[in-house]
C-alpha cells in the first residue's frame, strides 16, 4: 500500500502539472483532487502505529480546499470555502506540530535567537498583507486572518527546533515555508499582479510542501 500510494501520488502530481502546462481542464479536474487522496493513503500506510488523526484531518481539508478552488471561477463563494478549508488544514498542522515534538531542553530555540529566527517569517507574512491590502476589498478580513494562521503554522514548524530529530525538523520546516510561498504566489497572482506560469509555480511548491511536511512528521518517530 505504501509504495502503490506513493507511485499514485507522483503520477497524479505530474498529471496535474502537465494539465496546467497544456491547459487540459479535464486532466486537471481528474488529477488535482487525487493528489491529497494518494498522500492520505501514503501517510495512513507509512505512519503505522504512530498515525495521527490530526495529520489525516489536515490532508482531508487540503483535499477539500483543492477541490473547491477548482470552481472559484463559477462563484466567489468557492474561493471563500476553499480559503476556509485550507485555514482549517493549517490549524490542524499547528496542533500536529505541537504533538510531534519532545520535551523542552537546552537545544530548543530560546530568547533572542528564537526572536531572530522568527522575525523573517513574521515580516514576510505581514509584508505580503501590507502589499495586498489595498486590492483585497471585501476579502480583507478573511485574508488577514488566513495570513495570520499561515504565519503561526510556519512559526510552529520552526519552534520544533531541538525538540525532534534533524531530519524531521528540516523536512517539516522546509515544507511549511514552501506552503507559505505557494499561498503567497496564489495571493499575489489573484489580488495584486498576474504572474507568468503562476499555476505551475503554485502547484510545484504546494505539492512539494505537503509531501515534505507529511514525511517530516513520519520521521519524528524514527530516532
Amino acid at each position: 500500500m505504501k509504495k502503490i500510494s506513493l507511485i499514485g501520488f507522483v503520477v497524479v502530481s505530474l498529471g496535474e502539472l502537465l494539465a496546467i502546462l497544456t491547459n487540459q481542464l479535464f486532466l486537471q479536474h481528474l488529477c488535482k483532487p487525487l493528489i491529497m487522496v494518494f498522500l492520505f493513503l501514503y501517510y495512513f500506510s507509512a505512519s503505522g502505529q504512530n498515525r495521527s488523526n490530526g495529520v489525516l484531518a489536515a490532508i482531508f481539508f487540503s483535499f477539500l480546499g483543492d477541490t473547491l478552488l477548482m470552481y472559484e471561477h463559477k462563484d466567489p463563494l468557492y474561493f471563500m470555502f476553499g480559503l476556509a478549508s485550507f485555514l482549517t488544514a493549517h490549524v490542524f498542522y499547528i496542533l500536529v506540530y505541537r504533538q510531534h515534538r519532545g520535551e523542552e531542553n537546552e537545544d530548543r530555540l530560546q530568547g533572542v535567537h528564537r526572536a531572530r529566527m522568527a522575525f523573517p517569517i513574521i515580516i514576510a507574512g505581514s509584508g505580503l498583507v501590507f502589499v495586498l491590502y489595498p486590492s483585497l476589498g471585501d476579502l480583507r478580513i478573511p485574508v488577514i486572518i488566513y495570513a495570520t494562521i499561515l504565519v503561526v503554522m510556519v512559526l510552529n514548524a520552526l519552534f520544533r527546533s531541538g525538540r525532534t530529530n534533524t531530519v524531521s525538523f528540516s523536512l517539516v520546516l522546509i515544507g511549511a515555508v514552501l506552503f507559505m510561498v505557494s499561498d503567497s504566489l496564489l495571493a499575489i497572482n489573484k489580488f495584486f499582479q498576474p504572474i507568468s506560469h503562476a499555476g505551475l509555480y503554485i502547484m510545484i511548491t504546494y505539492i512539494t510542501a505537503q509531501f515534505l511536511i507529511v514525511n517530516g512528521l513520519i520521521k519524528h518517530f524514527k530516532r
